[in-house]
């Protein structure tokens, strides 16, 4: 009563022409009133566009079986547009639809088989699902109201997927071995689609080809046979190859005996050589001439019996580190000349009591006593004063004595020539073990003697190896040893030695080489006078440490009069590049 109440109360909605309202009521609980029911003419109107959505199904459905090739059969339910009859509703009458489901799919399947051998018309498709309908395209409500026609499509696709899944499950039932022998499966052709049905098929991609969809028949591979002197061809081109690489390398030899090739390879000197194609701690563990063999698992030498690789652990002897021998000798502590006095004092004194200590006990004898013209009367005393001459001579006799006991014990602690020797070849060792130290000197002239003989003789004399190359254009020296034995050589090249004097012709031995060449020379030939070296001098183009040695001793002197030949002689030293730099040094300074 009280939402009539309400109601009554409320203003009316305006309404149109045919007293319609055009906005519903709402209640006083905030819910839409119902709606007037529809009259009994709409009942008409929705089963004539049921019967009209109908028709046009079975006309969209006859041309596609026009397209297809097939001669599309009436049915009931194409032939009288009546509504949907009702499902049936006894259990029996659910049984023959099955079967004639059951019925249908193996009509499709046979026709199918016979249609892959031999082209026959397909038989037409089994009744449409409106004589099958069991009530699914009724409302489900109370309205006794059908479903749209757009939305029977979707029934009809579900319900025959449902029919086809029935009847594939169907199918493998009666596949299984317990139905192997039943007569009614003897029709079935379980083989594949054929190729038309592939390509019939709206979702086969023709870009994959055959290859994809069926597999070809697997052919046989023919013999094939070399022609004759395949081989031998073959042959003799690897011999014409070698014999152009033997041709090629003669030329090059003598072109660097004639010296042609001087400035021609100075690029090359400082080319970096290629990496091996397998390094030397990899050889042992892949076999092949190159890392690409790794690819293949057999190549590895490492789980085979004479691998490298074994499960025993090798301890390394322990040596001592390089680095500790480069760290210079600890230097005493630095003592002011009171302390250096003092120390001496306590030394002495300690000594002396030593020395007293051992008189007492018998073991020493006793010293006579130190006369002195200083203590002379105190020490001798009614002695001095009978006889003072014989006394006095006495005192310089003993003055004699200790001083030539003194001098015959320096003597005795001075080492000889061959211990000093011996000495500084220990000391000059021991510094080339703290590590190899090389220096290249770039000298304008040598065409003063003396200065040769330096070079020369101050090397021996430090234990340095090395070479001087002598050439008309420069001179190189190359020294290598200890850091001491550097810096000496060093000074003698930078600091001690005029290289703009010339002391005229020095004493050269015959047969040398030196005096048969003209620049080496310290007179002109031309003029007699002596050459003009003021603008003559030594520079150090390279100082560095090395690994070790390149040289087994000085070398001395070498005279080359072509730059193939002073490369010659530095090439046996791998030091080659040094004669590149020499040159480009000299026009860098000019520049």
């Amino acid at each position: 009563m009280a939402d009539l109440a309400g109601n009554v109360l409320k203003r009316p909605h305006p309404e149109d022409e045919d007293s319609n309202s055009q906005k519903r009521p709402r209640s006083n609980h905030g819910s839409p009133m119902p709606a007037k029911p529809a009259p009994a003419s709409d009942k008409v109107d929705i089963e004539k566009m049921v019967a009209e959505a109908r028709a046009k199904a079975e006309a969209v459905r006859a041309r596609l079986q026009a397209a297809k090739g097939l001669t599309p059969s009436s049915t009931p339910a194409s032939a009288s547009p009546s509504p949907t009859p009702p499902a049936p509703s006894s259990a029996m009458s659910r049984l023959e639809q099955m079967k004639a489901r059951v019925a249908a799919a193996t009509g499709r399947a046979s026709a199918a088989s016979q249609q892959r051998v031999a082209p026959t018309p397909t038989p037409p498709p089994p009744p449409p699902f409106e004589e099958e309908d069991d009530g699914s395209s009724r409302a489900r409500g109370g309205l006794d109201v059908g479903l749209h026609p757009a939305l029977l499509s979707d029934t009809l696709d579900y319900r025959g997927g449902k029919g086809r899944q029935n009847a594939q499950s169907k199918n493998r039932r009666n596949d299984s071995p317990a139905t192997a022998g039943r007569p009614d499966r003897a029709g079935l052709d379980l083989s594949g689609p054929s190729l038309e049905e592939i390509r019939n098929n709206p979702y086969f991609d023709p870009s994959l080809g055959p290859k994809a969809t069926i597999a070809k028949p697997r052919q046989t591979r023919q013999l094939l046979f070399n022609q004759k002197g395949k081989y031998i061809q073959q042959a003799a081109a690897l011999r014409r190859q070698a014999q152009l690489e033997a041709m090629k390398k003669r030329i090059a030899e003598r072109a660097r005996q004639a010296g042609i090739d001087e400035d021609l390879d100075v690029e090359k000197s400082y080319l970096v050589p290629a990496p091996p194609a397998v390094e030397w701690w990899d050889e042992g563990l892949v076999d092949g001439e190159d890392y690409s063999a790794i690819e293949n698992e057999q190549n590895l030498k490492i789980d085979v019996p004479d691998s490298i690789i074994t499960q025993y652990v090798q301890h390394p002897v322990l040596l001592d580190p390089p680095q500790e021998k480069l760290l210079p000798a600890q230097k005493p502590m630095f003592l002011t000349p009171k302390e250096q006095a003092k120390i001496r004092r306590q030394r002495r004194m300690a000594d002396l009591k030593e020395q007293q200590a051992k008189i007492r006990l018998g073991l020493e004898p006793a010293p006579p006593p130190k006369v002195k013209k200083s203590n002379l009367m105190r020490v001798l005393g009614e002695q001095a004063v009978k006889d003072p001459t014989a006394v006095e001579a006495r005192v310089n006799r003993e003055i004699a004595d200790r001083r030539e006991q003194h001098e015959t014990a320096n003597a005795e602690r001075k080492l000889t020539k061959d211990e000093r020797r011996d000495k500084l070849v220990r000391q000059q060792e021991t510094d080339a073990e703290k590590g190899i130290l090389m220096t290249v000197y770039r000298i304008d002239s040598l065409a003063n003697g003396r200065n040769r003989f330096k070079i020369t003789k101050n090397a021996e004399q430090n234990a340095l190896t090395g070479v001087c190359v002598m050439h008309p254009r420069f001179n190189l020296v190359i020294v290598e040893g200890g850091a001491h034995s550097i810096n000496n050589y060093r000074k003698l090249m930078m600091n001690r030695i005029d290289w703009t004097e010339n002391a005229g012709p020095g004493a050269v031995r015959e047969g040398n080489r030196e005096a048969q060449v003209a620049w080496l020379a310290a007179e002109d030939e031309q003029t007699g006078d002596l050459k003009d070296l003021s603008s003559n001098t030594c520079g150090l183009i390279w100082e560095g440490q090395v690994k070790g040695r390149a040289f087994r001793k000085w070398l001395g002197a070498r005279v080359c009069e072509s730059d193939s030949q002073a490369k010659d002689v530095l090439a046996r030293a791998k030091l080659e590049s040094f004669w590149a730099l020499a040159k480009s040094s000299k026009q860098s300074e000019s520049w």
